[in-house]
């Protein structure tokens, strides 16, 4: 990505909707300004995988991964 310019780069994140990206793959469950649902990277039972839809971002507090839609 470091031949995009940053001001297109954060054009695309304030465009992009990420709850309508990671639904595509997650199931994800309304919790306010949050969603949950199950981790894509690794095998679980219960949520441990949040989406932030104001700052835009997800993580998972069970292995870690985290980031934007373009990670």
């Amino acid at each position: 990505m470091s031949n995009i310019p940053r001001e297109i780069i954060q054009e695309v994140l304030d465009r992009v909707d990420i709850e309508r990206v990671i639904g595509r793959s997650v199931q994800l469950k309304s919790m306010g300004a949050r969603l949950s649902g199950l981790c894509p990277f690794h095998k679980e039972k219960s949520p441990s995988f949040y989406v932030d839809k104001v700052k835009k971002l997800y993580h998972c507090f069970g292995c870690k991964a985290g980031g934007d839609v373009f990670s």
